[in-house]
């Protein structure tokens, strides 16, 4: 159905913001919208690309609840950290095992996507979701809304056979 890899992820430097949401209450429009105009305040990016992040308590999926809150960050990838601007944060995501697609087509689509791995992929190929920040790399092909674009998934695991 989807070609999954599994990659290892450096340690990766972020400077962004990060808003409290909930799958019932989603407030990433609103994260972006304060994001967005202040991107170019950032010292020191690697690149272009934006970064979509989801911080998930430990128990969020093994008791799923559309209620239950969980952090999602925007930001930008960073070479050093000089300053950070007023209103935004550092934020880290520890080098680890990723389940990693590529994401074609329109955000309404993508949870039936997102279920499929975390609940057939990922258990089938001997893995468990890791604690550790889920993220998106929105690249220069990702279009907001359009059948067009395309996002790279990471989603942090654990091979349950290497322990």
């Amino acid at each position: 159905m989807l070609p999954i890899t599994i990659k290892t992820s450096p340690s990766i430097r972020i400077i962004g913001m990060k808003k409290e949401i909930s799958f019932a209450e989603n407030k990433s429009t609103e994260l972006w919208q304060s994001f967005m105009p202040r991107r170019k305040e950032i010292p020191n990016p690697i690149n272009t690309d934006l970064y979509s992040m989801s911080f998930y308590p430990t128990d969020f999926f093994s008791s799923f609840d559309i209620h239950k809150k969980f952090e999602k960050g925007a930001g930008m990838p960073v070479n050093t950290i000089d300053s950070i601007p007023e209103g935004m944060q550092e934020i880290n995501i520890e080098s680890g095992l990723y389940a990693t697609f590529i994401y074609k087509g329109i955000a309404a689509e993508y949870p039936k996507v997102f279920q499929y791995v975390l609940q057939q992929w990922i258990p089938e190929n001997n893995y468990q979701i890791d604690n550790r920040p889920f993220f998106e790399i929105l690249g220069e092909k990702y279009k907001l809304d359009s059948e067009d674009s395309e996002e790279e998934i990471w989603i942090p695991v654990i091979n349950m056979l290497m322990g």
